[in-house]
């Protein structure tokens, strides 16, 4: 156990995240997704974990991207509809530690697919609700 880090943060995810460089996109996928299809570098499992909690650990240690956009989650099949509480609950775990972080893009499903083909990580969780997946890209630790 390390002091001031969430014990969400298991040490193989702690280890990916302090590999990761600037640009790197670290995913967090729903008990749905095909991580291990999706994902060739490392998968890891969270199994039983929530998002919205992983989020609160992870945003305090994993700069956001000032660049890019930062966030990035799956838009809705055509016909079918996005449960806005999912996002919401997001951004309230995000927005607890980085207040001006924007709203996540939505990208079509299969350019969802192939952005998550390039990703570092994917974390796979328990997380059931549709269209939870969530991108991270890593910014630039900025001086202090």
């Amino acid at each position: 156990m390390l002091k001031g880090i969430d014990p969400i943060i298991s040490p193989e995810l702690l280890k990916i995240m302090a590999e990761m460089g600037h640009g790197d996109e670290l995913v967090l996928a729903d008990a749905h997704f095909p991580g291990h299809t999706f994902c060739p570098k490392n998968v890891l499992r969270g199994d039983g974990l929530q998002i919205p909690d992983l989020l609160a650990g992870i945003v305090p240690l994993l700069e956001l991207d000032s660049y890019d956009d930062p966030l990035i989650m799956m838009a809705a099949v055509e016909g079918d509809e996005l449960d806005p509480q999912v996002e919401t609950d997001y951004m309230a775990a995000i927005h607890a530690k980085v207040p001006g972080a924007p709203a996540p893009i939505r990208i079509d499903r299969f350019a969802f697919y192939d952005r998550v083909k390039t990703a570092y990580a994917c974390v796979m969780t328990g997380t059931t609700a549709k269209y939870g997946n969530i991108i991270l890209k890593k910014g630039v630790t900025p001086d202090t």
